[in-house]
């Protein structure tokens, strides 16, 4: 990429120098705050709405619908508050079309005059805001603080060069992540499925089947037998404790439903076991845990019986989708009593052995290729993110012809 032919020299912290033609002025100067015209609504308030045509926007984009809009047209928002302000999950300044409403979480912004607001957007998502944030347990980025903070203008001409430029290669950077994010999720597909047929089939593609009796089981190799999960494992709820028991660091860690909640200096169980969640909207998913470690009331520990194996136990449940057998409430939960009675297959402890061994490589291979394509999607982020900095701060010069 080719540089301008001069810079000059800035110190505003996050950027040393800028091409010597562009300007260096305060968020106040290059845009405008619209701020006094956004207001919030409850979500009683949104409850009770009955068309809902139009987006509210919150700190970090849309959050719901809402029957009326406060704005019209072309817009930046940028999130005022939380902890988005430090981490950067997810974006901070976006672009609201149309018509829409926004609450008291995000400023609302537009350029001045000839200013291109996509350039903006950019701009001002690409910006560290971390001295300028206040507020350990909430942050806040004022109004002020954010109309001081210094920011860079180009000339209009170019400012709308730069942002065609970076449209155009989000576009094509976006579209590519998205192929690679469709091949994890087919990946994924494939692993469940090979976990399914392992568990309710075998892996014998010549065994003589039988009918199960189980409805949404149909057949089963015929030297299987179809026992209740009671009499394969015992399932206990886990043990209470409080979250001041549990800390970052210790000995022993502790597992709560959705698996390693922290660390705390006393065990509940020494062994493996399969930990299924008893509560809440990811209730029924299942972990393993294995030496000592404390299994918390927000598990179910199933202990197994007459040496059957673990990984087979946890991954026949897994594909079972226990979730659907929670008590629906406002906080979902599993009946520990219901799950024990639930009908499973059973191979023999050999063949449990072996379709255990056979699901821990094939997994194996297919997390292998999932960790590949998730490293190679976090590299193009680093230069999606790299190439907009550079294109924003003139790091590096578009021209029209790029």
């Amino acid at each position: 990429m080719k540089k301008y032919p001069e810079y000059k020299e800035v110190d505003i912290g996050w950027l040393k120098q800028i091409p010597k033609h562009w300007k260096l002025k305060r968020v106040k100067h290059s845009l405008e705050f619209f701020d006094n015209i956004r207001k919030p609504l409850s979500s009683d308030e949104r409850g009770k709405m009955q068309s809902k045509k139009y987006d509210y926007y919150g700190a970090s984009g849309i959050i719901d619908k809402v029957d009326d809009y406060l704005f019209e047209g072309e817009y930046i928002l940028l999130g005022e508050d939380g902890a988005n302000l430090i981490s950067r999950s997810s974006p901070l300044a976006f672009k609201a079309c149309g018509q829409f409403w926004v609450n008291n979480h995000a400023h609302i912004l537009k350029p001045i005059k000839s200013n291109n607001l996509d350039y903006f957007v950019h701009l001002l998502e690409s910006i560290d805001y971390t001295v300028s944030v206040t507020g350990s347990a909430q942050p806040k980025l004022t109004q002020e603080a954010l109309g001081n903070q210094f920011i860079i203008e180009p000339p209009a001409n170019e400012q709308i060069i730069i942002s065609e430029f970076i449209n155009k290669n989000i576009s094509q950077i976006d579209s590519l992540i998205e192929k690679k994010t469709q091949m994890i999720e087919l990946l994924k597909e494939e692993r469940a499925a090979l976990i399914n047929q392992a568990v309710t089939k075998g892996i014998n593609p010549d065994a003589e089947m039988k009918d199960s009796g189980i409805e949404w089981l149909g057949e089963v190799p015929k030297h299987w037998e179809v026992k209740k999960i009671k009499f394969v494992a015992s399932l206990r709820s886990g043990n209470s404790i409080t979250s001041d028991e549990i800390k970052e660091e210790g000995t022993y860690p502790v597992y709560g439903g959705n698996g390693l909640r922290g660390y705390t200096s006393d065990f509940t169980h020494d062994g493996h076991f399969v930990l299924i969640g008893r509560q809440g909207a990811l209730c029924g998913n299942v972990n393993y845990a294995e030496g000592k470690f404390w299994a918390s009331e927000h598990a179910v520990v199933a202990t197994i019986i007459n040496n059957s194996n673990v990984i087979w136990l946890g991954e026949l449940l897994r594909s079972m989708n226990l979730n659907q057998y929670s008590i629906s409430a406002a906080q979902p939960g599993l009946a520990v009593e219901r799950i024990q009675n639930l009908s499973i297959p059973c191979p023999t402890i050999e063949e449990q052995n072996i379709i255990a061994k056979h699901l821990t490589v094939k997994s194996a291979q297919i997390d292998l290729s999932i960790g590949k394509i998730e490293k190679e999607i976090s590299l193009i982020e680093e230069y999606r993110t790299a190439l907009i900095n550079e294109a924003v701060t003139g790091k590096i010069k578009v021209t029209e012809s790029v």
